[in-house]
């Protein structure tokens, strides 16, 4: 016999239901651009993807040959650079080294904006202080018109909500909601053919924003524990990434003579649950720590729970208390003198068991004095 703790648990399968908000604009069909990454939290009203601009390819082309035009005219003036000059590259060689030590997607993207914006700011200034000034006006002037167009024609999607981002639409967000526990059945949720583990594709046309206070497991199970189970009972959920979870269980309806579905609401794990619909998961009613004892070794009399130890050859009958148990093992305890002697158990039997005792398998009662 040794320490322990004992679990009552089953593996189920579960239909993850969250509140999501499916955002989408005008421009799908040109293609979009993140800006906030999958699973990363956002404030209300913050930009979180853009659609590209009509023909944007083309105008980012048209501005690159621009840009070797301009510093191919720019090539041999010799120039004594004002002080604004100076100051512009200070600021380019600042925003350089910032960018360099940025991981974050969206800071890189205002970055790159703020060096492209003090590149062109600087060649325009040195356009101007050379020979080859009307010429290279002329191509400053055009380049920024194809820039107006570009970003003119660019749609920018923020976040209606404060959440999760996500970009993992499958087309269930207004049907596994929370708000309508109602209508789900085992049938419905059967119907709905989803394959156990199967990964949400990534859409490229939309995205959309994740509750991220808490979601929902829902399950058909029809095992004993479930019978006795209420609302707002508290049970563990483990996840295929090994983590258990604290869920308390938020709504019950009964399928048939034998089944319930079960719904459990969890407050961790929504950004890993983001990528599936259906899961395998373990489903942990209740455990408990304590002297854990082989089921083989209790035996019952009289209404009353014993063990046999086994002490250098000397057996002993012990009467335990059984705390849980499930179907191979039990957490047992000893009897208080005080117990005993409300059961008129006299003081030559009050034994008891402890740590690293050898206890007997399948004992037979009636050979031991």
């Amino acid at each position: 016999m040794n320490s322990g703790t004992l679990y009552l648990e089953e593996t189920k399968i579960g239909y993850v239901i969250r509140e999501e908000q499916v955002v989408k604009g005008n421009n799908y069909k040109n293609g979009m651009e993140q800006i906030k990454n999958e699973g990363e939290k956002t404030a209300k009203n913050d930009s979180i993807y853009r659609y590209y601009s009509k023909n944007e390819e083309k105008l980012k082309t048209q501005i690159s040959e621009l840009d070797e035009k301009i510093q191919e005219a720019l090539k041999g003036q010799k120039l004594k650079y004002p002080i604004d000059i100076k100051l512009l590259e200070n600021q380019l060689d600042e925003r350089i080294q910032l960018l360099s030590k940025e991981t974050d997607i969206s800071a890189i993207t205002e970055y790159h904006k703020k060096i492209s914006s003090i590149v062109t700011k600087k060649s325009k200034m040195i356009g101007e202080l050379s020979t080859a000034g009307t010429y290279l006006k002329q191509l400053y002037d055009e380049r920024t018109k194809l820039e107006e167009q570009l970003n003119s024609g660019a749609e920018y999607i923020s976040a209606p909500v404060s959440g999760i981002v996500s970009y993992k639409v499958d087309g269930l967000e207004e049907i596994l909601v929370p708000d309508n526990f109602s209508s789900l059945s085992k049938h419905m949720l059967e119907n709905l053919k989803l394959k156990t583990g199967q990964l949400i594709a990534t859409n490229n046309e939309c995205g959309k924003i994740i509750n991220s206070d808490k979601c929902y497991i829902a399950t058909i199970t029809d095992s004993e524990a479930s019978k006795n189970a209420k609302l707002g009972d508290k049970v563990q959920i483990r996840l295929s990434n090994n983590k258990i979870i604290d869920s308390k269980i938020e709504y019950i309806s009964q399928e048939n003579e034998d089944e319930k579905l079960i719904i459990f609401m969890i407050n961790r794990e929504i950004k890993e649950l983001a990528n599936y619909r259906k899961i395998s998961f373990d489903l942990i009613w209740w455990n408990d720590k304590g002297l854990k004892v082989p089921n083989q070794a209790i035996i019952e009399q009289d209404g009353l729970n014993y063990v046999v130890k086994n002490r250098a050859g000397y057996l002993s009958k012990v009467l335990i208390k059984i705390k849980k148990t499930n179907g191979k093992y039990s957490i047992v305890s000893n009897y208080s003198i005080d117990e005993f002697r409300e059961l008129g158990i006299p003081s030559s039997q009050m034994k008891s068991i402890s740590l690293y005792d050898e206890l007997m398998l399948n004992p037979n009662l009636n050979e031991i004095e």
